[in-house]
């Protein structure tokens, strides 16, 4: 089975700006990354990659990979990615669920709350594996830390799913405490199934990122936006082949919520 996040329907109250320039610096830099002949690239994965073992001391680049202190690697880090589906991810869930942390904040406590995510997942990541040498790359442990916070924001607002089972296609309304908690609850599963710190994927940086921005969220957020919102629209509705929003909504207007709030849909296909 397949379950593919296509937008939510939380409410905003100005447009998103900081979300759309890290997808478009992340985009720049993979941009980059493709343009490399295979070993340059791999070089530089390696030397503006977060190395653990190099940020904790257990090893050192050679001097033509040496080109910045260690600790810059974990901004730089964030900004690399892996592959086409690996960046294609990462920037779906930043661009569905970063709008609205992005939202609730000032721009500036934003890119600060960002930062501070990648921080913790890098540094949880580095912890569970010290002495390990695999670079890691992505906007992971950041965008869990957006996924943390929404989790706090709006619990029962309701993210619009693709279902893939087999020959059963369906659109459906699915709360965010489920779609989350279950993203999170699988990171936990794998993290005590999975050998040597979580084998290729940093799933202590997906832990540690998500636990951040629910643990910070309450601090960061603008006083007057409240907890655990929701819900903004039916939950479970099954939606129609070409009308991807749950009955009842105006394609045309906006929708109150329970409190009055309007919200208009959105996400990486609104027209």
């Amino acid at each position: 089975m397949f379950a593919i996040p296509l937008f939510d329907d939380a409410p905003m109250r100005r447009p998103s700006v900081l979300v759309w320039l890290i997808i478009i610096a992340c985009a720049a830099v993979f941009l980059w990354q493709l343009s490399l002949p295979p070993a340059a690239e791999r070089d530089a994965l390696i030397s503006l990659g977060f190395v653990p073992a190099r940020l904790f001391g257990y090893a050192r680049l050679p001097p033509r990979l040496d080109h910045a202190p260690a600790w810059t690697t974990i901004f730089t880090s964030m900004f690399l990615h892996g592959g086409w589906l690996h960046i294609a991810g990462n920037m779906l869930y930043l661009w569905i669920f970063g709008n609205n942390v992005e939202d609730a904040m000032s721009r500036p406590r934003f890119l600060l709350f960002y930062l501070l995510c990648g921080v913790a997942a890098a540094l949880a990541q580095g912890a569970a594996a010290p002495a390990s040498t695999a670079p890691m790359i992505g906007a992971s442990g950041a965008i869990a830390g957006v996924l943390g916070a929404y989790f706090v924001l709006h619990p029962r607002a309701n993210v619009r799913v693709l279902l893939i089972l087999v020959v059963f296609i369906r659109v459906i309304n699915m709360p965010a405490v489920i779609v989350l908690g279950l993203w999170f609850l699988v990171q936990f599963v794998s993290i005590a199934t999975a050998p040597s710190a979580g084998g290729d994927v940093a799933l202590w940086a997906h832990a540690a990122g998500f636990l951040a921005g629910v643990v910070l969220i309450p601090f960061f957020r603008d006083r007057d936006v409240p907890l655990f919102g929701g819900p903004y629209s039916p939950a479970f509705a099954v939606l129609r082949p070409g009308n991807i929003e749950p009955r009842g909504v105006r394609r045309s207007g906006s929708v109150p919520d329970a409190g009055g709030t309007p919200w208009r849909r959105r996400g990486p296909w609104e027209r």
